[in-house]
């Protein structure tokens, strides 16, 4: 039997690199890719959770006829509800800034947006940003609806 010597050629050391260099820029893209929906996922879960807290104070301003304020610590970035002492925190990394009425924010670097016996509220809006994305929650002041805007 003969064998040709094209049958026993392997593939050069050149070709086997430029295969892992290859694999490795598409891995690196495809691993960046799911980091930055981490940082989307966890914006959106926090974006949520805020807006919960909003909706919830309107409803207990509503239930008890008394208001109830979502006070917003800057500094240590949580927030609470006026009417409970729990204080609910989120990641550090989130930038939050706010758009609310000027008596509503006090020295010590907490914001409130204060919802009244009637639905209405003081109304704002707060906008949640972690690298390349960020959430937007509106609180409209005649109504109190809470509204998330999720723009990428």
């Amino acid at each position: 039997m003969q064998y040709s010597a094209k049958a026993n050629q392997g593939f050069t050391l050149i070709e086997i690199i430029i295969v892992l260099v290859i694999s490795v820029l598409g891995f690196s893209v495809i691993s960046s890719n799911i980091n930055s929906g981490n940082y989307g996922t966890k914006l959106q879960l926090v974006s949520r959770d805020i807006a919960s807290a909003l909706r919830y104070a309107q409803s207990q301003a509503l239930l008890n006829q008394q208001s109830v304020a979502v006070d917003i610590n800057l500094k240590d970035n949580s927030y609470s509800l006026s009417n409970q002492q729990k204080q609910y925190s989120f990641n550090q990394a989130i930038s939050v800034s706010l758009v609310i009425a000027e008596e509503e924010y006090s020295a010590e670097q907490i914001a409130s947006i204060r919802f009244f016996p009637d639905g209405s509220s003081t109304g704002g809006r707060i906008k949640l940003e972690w690298g390349n994305q960020f959430r937007q929650i509106d609180v409209n002041w005649i109504t109190g609806q809470v509204t998330i805007n999720e723009n990428k």
